[in-house]
Order: C-alpha cells, then sequence, then structure tokens
C-alpha cells in the first residue's frame, strides 16, 4: 500500500504533503475572494448602478484564461504560490458577487425597517441581520466557487511544480506512470467532494430554519414556523 503513494523525489513533497499544499493553494483564494466581494457587494445594494458594470468587469476576468493570469504575474511574483492563488481569487469573484448580492437583496424591506427601529446602524444591520438571512445564497456561491477552486489549483504545474496534486499528473506524463495520473485525478475529486460535504452540513448548522429534504411537510393546521428574520433580529438586538 505504501509504494501506491510513493511519490517522485523531485516533487520534494510526500502524497499528503501535496494533499495539504492543493488545500492551501485553492482555499486561501476562495477565503480572498469572499473578503473582497462582502464590501464590494453591498456596495452594489446601495448603488445599483453599479452592480452591472462590476458583473461584467467579473464575467470578462473569468474569462481570461489563466495560463494568461500567470504570464502576466510571473515578471511580478515569479513561479510562485501566489501567482497560482490571485488568478483563482478573481476568479471567485464572478461567483461571490451574485450570491450576496441576490442574498442580501432578497432580505424583506419590512426586516430591515424592524433592524433600523432597533437601533442598528447600516453596518451592524449588514453584518448582524442581512448576512446571516442571506446565508444560504452565500454558501451555495462557496460551495461553486471551492469546488471549482480545487479542480483549477492544478494547473499551477505549468509555472514550476505549484499545483499541488496537479504536479502528480505532470510527472506522471513525464515518466509514464498512469498511477501518479490517477492518484492525482481521483485526489482531486476527493477534496472537492469533501470540501462540498463539509460547506452542506455547515449551511444546516448556520441555517435551522432552512426546510430539510427528509422532513414531512407539516399540515396548515400546525404551528407556523417562525420567518428566519426573527432569530436573526433577536440575536442583533443582544
Amino acid at each position: 500500500m505504501s509504494g501506491l503513494f510513493e511519490i517522485p523525489s523531485d516533487l520534494q513533497n510526500t502524497y499528503w504533503g501535496l494533499v495539504v499544499l492543493h488545500l492551501r493553494l485553492a482555499l486561501v483564494p476562495v477565503a480572498g475572494g469572499l473578503l473582497v466581494a462582502l464590501p464590494l457587494a453591498q456596495l452594489c445594494v446601495r448603488l445599483r448602478w453599479l452592480y452591472p458594470p462590476v458583473l461584467w468587469v467579473t464575467t470578462v476576468l473569468y474569462a481570461v484564461p489563466s495560463l494568461a493570469f500567470f504570464v502576466v504575474l510571473i515578471d511580478y511574483t515569479g513561479q510562485s504560490e501566489t501567482t497560482v492563488m490571485i488568478p483563482l481569487a478573481v476568479y471567485s469573484l464572478v461567483v461571490f458577487v451574485p450570491a450576496l448580492v441576490d442574498g442580501v437583496r432578497s432580505v424583506p424591506q419590512e426586516t430591515l425597517d424592524a433592524a433600523t427601529a432597533m437601533g442598528l446602524g447600516p453596518v451592524r444591520r449588514y453584518l448582524q441581520v442581512q448576512l446571516p438571512i442571506a446565508a444560504p445564497a452565500i454558501i451555495a456561491g462557496l460551495r461553486v466557487a471551492t469546488v471549482s477552486s480545487i479542480s483549477l489549483v492544478s494547473v499551477g504545474m505549468l509555472i514550476g511544480n505549484q499545483g499541488g496534486l496537479g504536479n502528480l499528473l505532470n510527472d506522471g506524463m513525464i515518466y509514464h506512470q498512469p498511477r501518479l495520473i490517477w492518484l492525482s485525478v481521483i485526489g482531486t475529486a476527493v477534496l472537492a467532494i469533501a470540501a462540498d460535504a463539509a460547506l452542506v452540513a455547515l449551511r444546516l448548522v448556520l441555517t435551522p430554519w432552512m426546510p430539510r429534504g427528509n422532513r414531512a411537510t407539516r399540515p396548515a393546521s400546525a404551528e407556523a414556523r417562525p420567518e428566519p428574520a426573527a432569530p436573526v433580529l433577536e440575536d442583533a438586538a443582544r
């Protein structure tokens, strides 16, 4: 079994070390993209005219091939992890910005009015009311961005072994070892599935008011389920 995960010495890493590297290269850009998208999306919500050009710019950037990004960035960041992470963070914006904008806009106006009446300012209202209610849309965007980032990391193998598990794909073709290719492909797929499952579990924890597929529909006479705004406003007022 140990021979199955034996890695060529030129990679200067173990298989599990490549797994950790792959996750770091994929998840750090997603976190960075989310941090950039949060204030940008709120600005688009407040200034509606800004949303179409922002969406256009993020879409155009997403259409730029990663290799073209690498060529531009190598002169500034070299053949480093940063060169791989920057394009992945930029690509995530095309998912995060619409998800955040649509999620925040879905918050009922009466909920915002109630939060304002409770003394919440714009920042607290955004962080403590709008974002929690928009959590399902945000996590849906996070799932897409995370799985996409995990799959795209492998392209980094083209700029000097900066592709995580994608490095195995490159070595497998060089040394004609299908075992390395399968380790790369299956390992990347498993990471993507595991990350998606973790985000689904996170959504279940953060949005207990959301319907579950295994729950039977309540009859009309049953006690009404509280609106998601109610627990959020209660927490915000504390």
